[in-house]
């Protein structure tokens, strides 16, 4: 009889793969969502933990779409991607942040920008090196180079700093075998925007130290009371930066699978190498799809105004029931500090927070503890239109009103 548990590596448990009954905090805010729809039938679940947009693709680009799918040019593989999309990404980048970038080799397509970060790390990562990531935040950077056998230090991000990574507390010692310094900006889940000063900085501290900057930017249209910002703007950030920027976020075209990796041309290249082992390119059809609307500053605003309305609405409600809560720099979340009790119970951290909320009130967000209760709420909640949209925000401020928080 086959032992299938000798068989998994030990990057994923080896032989106890699948046996931990450690619960993954998304997996119990979806049990609690089904608890809810159990204990309170009929309740209707105001969802404001997605993570995705909540509506279609602007109508260019599915228009686009439904043309070029017919086209016999556009099957077989695509590869590293097809000449026009990384003409229309450097457009892109030109027009959104004023930068210049050469398309042959400073740009690459990937399949979505989840991908890019998870193969990134066989690029550079050996055994035993080193690399840093901010939390909270996106994880598979760190995920698979662990798989590798490289080390990961968690750079927090804490609110008297602006959310942005406090470059002097890092061991110099550290610095010096590290690879690889993932950050986000617009930050997921923060909000924080970099500022220049900020990215200046990093930049120093990355050619002092000899480390690669992985800028993952898949919210970089969606700001709020400030320019668009691209970590290629700063001076010698082409020399040791690559940035990710992403279709899902800024287009709505989440599921699409397309994004792009641009900057260093020889991080650019490195990947692009690894990238042409690991899939065949994403289909042709939507690349070009995506060239009819990319470079499109309204189409981008039309989604980023979508967001803003909502956000402030929000704002308003979080602030009505004792919530610190202000405008996010960028991206379509609302992170505010947890609190403290509800009631006559108390919270030992966000995530019991999270469940109270969902399990006794149908509000469903998500928690983050690492450096602090904090909970994330979306603007990308499901609703039937701009008019239903107070209706749910109506609704939210009364179940939060009963909910009797405590900060």
């Amino acid at each position: 009889m086959m032992n299938a548990q000798k068989l998994f590596a030990e990057r994923i448990g080896g032989e106890k793969y699948g046996t931990s009954t450690e619960i993954y905090k998304f997996e119990k805010i979806k049990r609690a969502k089904a608890k809810a729809r159990q204990n309170h039938p009929g309740l209707e679940i105001l969802d404001f933990g997605v993570g995705e947009p909540d509506q279609m693709a602007p109508a260019p680009i599915r228009e686009a779409l439904k043309a070029e799918v017919d086209k016999p040019s556009n099957r077989g593989y695509s590869d590293n991607g097809i000449p026009e999309f990384k003409r229309a990404a450097a457009d892109y980048m030109k027009k959104f942040f004023g930068v210049d970038l050469d398309p042959a080799t400073e740009i690459n397509h990937s399949i979505g920008t989840k991908p890019a970060l998870a193969m990134l790390p066989l690029a550079f990562v050996n055994p035993g090196d080193l690399v840093f990531q901010t939390v909270p935040g996106y994880p598979v950077l760190a995920t698979h180079s662990k798989y590798l056998g490289g080390d990961v230090v968690n750079i927090p991000l804490l609110e008297e700093n602006r959310f942005l990574p406090d470059l002097g507390k890092i061991d110099p010692a550290l610095a010096d075998r590290c690879k690889l310094f993932y950050v986000n900006y617009p930050n997921n889940p923060t909000g924080a925007v970099a500022t220049d000063e900020f990215y200046d900085e990093l930049i120093a501290f990355a050619k002092k130290h000899n480390i690669l900057i992985v800028q993952d930017a898949p919210y970089a249209t969606l700001v709020y009371d400030a320019p668009r910002k691209s970590i290629l703007q700063r001076p010698g950030a082409k020399e040791c930066s690559i940035e990710l920027h992403s279709m899902s976020k800024a287009y709505n075209m989440t599921g699409w699978r397309l994004a792009f990796f641009c900057g260093a041309a020889w991080a650019v290249d490195a990947l692009a190498m690894i990238k042409d082992n690991c899939d065949s390119g994403q289909f042709k059809a939507i690349q070009h799809a995506a060239c009819a609307g990319i470079a499109d500053a309204r189409l981008a605003e039309g989604i980023r105004d979508h967001y803003e309305k909502r956000l402030r609405r929000m704002v308003d409600v979080l602030q009505r029931v004792g919530f610190n809560a202000k405008m996010p720099g960028g991206t379509f979340y609302l992170y505010v500090r947890a609190p403290k009790g509800a009631g006559h119970a108390a919270f030992s951290n966000a995530e019991e927070v999270s469940l109270y909320l969902i399990e006794n009130f149908g509000i469903s967000t998500v928690p983050w503890d690492n450096t602090g209760p904090f909970i994330r709420f979306g603007a990308v909640f499901e609703s039937a239109g701009e008019q239903d949209d107070e209706r749910v925000l109506n609704e939210l401020a009364v179940r939060l009103e009963k909910a009797d928080l405590k900060f």
